[in-house]
């Protein structure tokens, strides 16, 4: 009998079938990996010396685990009407490749660095220069940390709205070498080859504006059009996005919006993720692609949204009390049969 792989054992699990073992998935994310290349975090996540899924994929072979790729793969999408300026880094490396097609109109996006050496940590100051305004946000980054928001890229949702919208326009390509790079390396090492996206929610705008969760909070009551058509704008991008990603036959999809009923009410989890994802796992169904989806927090109602309302085949992490509110006993006898599993630990 030919021993089973750790590929084909995630994806077996993964779609709910029964593999020779319980595949040993643990989130070893970005700390495990980054810590174990030596290098500061800002090497890895601002300049791509190693990228972040080369580092993960590395842990997972020394720890002997199944690798879960996607969690750690930057998406690797292409605009044409946004053009680069050459980075002014005092490391001297850019993860940015060479300007991409000029066009009538277009988002000029610039980025410095600088080392704050009180602080023992990078800071990376991003200049979005559009036809209908500019914007910024500052992330800093310390020595053994991920990088985090100083300043957000809304400032003010309404008057910062017409520049920001150019960020959102579908992607116009994927970039083909680094996808090459990350499915070659997984296959060299039996692994699964996953892509990740982003959908539309709290959970992912939260992010973007200065107030977070309460900002979006207000703007539901007092401009929910400006909501609305964030919204549409994200669906239409992310519908794209899945085009490019499916054409490049990936074992699998996750989607990733940790904190979608923690940071908001099943109401508006049902009007503003549903959608993305019940389209989206019918794309990747269609195009046999296995799908699955990460939610940090609160997830028991989640689990039967998707498997009621998607063609969504898994989900984790399906995090205990305080955190989250998940039973295993119990959604195991209540779901087990309609979606898969992966967590509670």
């Amino acid at each position: 009998m030919a021993e089973v792989t750790q590929k084909e054992r995630f994806l077996t699990a993964m779609k709910n079938g029964k593999p020779d073992r319980v595949p040993c998935v643990p989130d070893i994310s970005n700390y495990i990996p980054c810590r174990k290349t030596g290098k500061p975090y800002w090497d890895i996540y601002f300049n791509e010396d190693p990228p972040l899924w080369r580092a993960y994929l590395d842990a997972a072979e020394f720890f002997g685990i199944e690798a879960w790729i996607a969690s750690c793969a930057e998406i690797p999408l292409i605009h044409k009407e946004r053009r680069y300026k050459k980075d002014d880094l005092l490391s001297g490396k850019s993860n940015l490749g060479v300007e991409v097609e000029d066009a009538e109109e277009h988002v000029v996006i610039s980025r410095k660095q600088r080392y704050l050496p009180e602080k023992n940590a990078m800071v990376q100051h991003i200049d979005y220069d559009t036809p209908d305004g500019s914007l910024s946000e500052e992330l800093i980054c310390f020595e053994a940390e991920p990088p985090t928001h100083l300043h957000r890229i809304m400032k003010d949702v309404e008057s910062d709205w017409p520049a920001f919208r150019w960020l959102l326009q579908p992607p116009s390509d994927i970039d083909h070498k680094k996808i090459d790079r990350i499915r070659n390396a997984c296959r060299e090492k039996d692994q699964a080859f996953g892509l990740s996206i982003g959908y539309p929610g709290f959970q992912y705008w939260e992010g973007f504006v200065t107030g977070s969760i309460q900002t979006l909070t207000y703007l539901y009551y007092d401009k929910p059009e400006l909501l609305e058509e964030w919204h549409e704008l994200h669906l239409a991008a992310g519908t794209r996005a899945m085009e490019l990603y499916l054409a490049e036959q990936p074992d699998y999809v996750l989607f990733g919006g940790s904190g979608t009923l923690t940071m908001a009410s099943p109401e508006l989890v049902k009007r503003f993720v549903l959608p993305s994802l019940k389209l989206w796992s019918s794309m990747a169904k269609e195009a046999g692609t296995a799908t699955m989806l990460h939610s940090c927090g609160k997830s028991r109602l989640l689990v039967d949204l998707l498997a009621d309302e998607t063609d969504i085949e898994c989900i984790n992490p399906l995090e205990i009390a305080p955190m989250g509110d998940v039973d295993l006993r119990e959604v195991k006898l209540a779901r087990g049969a309609d979606i898969a599993l992966m967590g509670n630990l």
